[in-house]
């Protein structure tokens, strides 16, 4: 129990070895293992007359009981390294799908339904949530550079997020309004 429990208070210790030993993750874990194994061996040694500490040594039941505590405690190591690395290895892949998405995607999403894509054509701004806004020479470019523009001043001045909704102005229209809720 004092192994277990002494394994469990040293994870921290225990996970910054791995972060600094790098591939040898085998080694460590069983270091470990011996070295708490080890220390409780000494503690009993130690609590034990000398008399009762003979017949420990000399008792093979005992020490066969002690090398299997040893092997399951390497054993339950290696399973939350191995554990540890899986999630790690997830944590990698999801962080480089989200970065591939992000360099794959240089379109601009849709400020008023902020779920789909813009389209942008030589004469109108489309999106598939029913946004139409008819425009003169109006490319990717400069329309992400509008946007960017307008939201950067309001988060200057202002901690809220705008919200875009279409609006009918004069001469029927059609233009994209900026707000501040607040």
């Amino acid at each position: 129990q004092r192994c277990m429990e002494r394994l469990r208070s040293s994870r921290a210790k225990l996970l910054d070895r791995y972060r600094r030993a790098g591939d040898g993750v085998c080694g460590p874990a069983a270091l470990l293992v011996q070295e708490v194994m080890e220390q409780e061996w000494q503690t009993l040694q130690d609590g034990v007359t000398d008399c009762c500490t003979f017949q420990m040594q000399e008792d093979p039941d005992e020490l066969a009981v002690l090398e299997e505590i040893q092997q399951e405690l390497i054993l339950q190591e290696q399973s939350l390294i191995e554990e540890y690395e899986r999630s790690l290895q997830f944590d990698e892949e999801c962080l480089n799908a989200m970065l591939e998405g992000l360099d794959a995607s240089d379109k601009i999403i849709c400020p008023v339904c902020r779920k789909n894509n813009l389209t942008v054509r030589n004469h109108a701004v489309l999106c598939q949530c029913g946004l139409y806004i008819s425009t003169q020479g109006m490319t990717e470019e400069k329309l992400r550079a509008l946007l960017e523009q307008t939201v950067t001043e309001h988060s200057q001045r202002c901690s809220h997020n705008p919200e875009f909704t279409v609006t009918t102005g004069m001469e029927e229209e059609t233009t994209l309004l900026m707000s501040c809720p607040v």
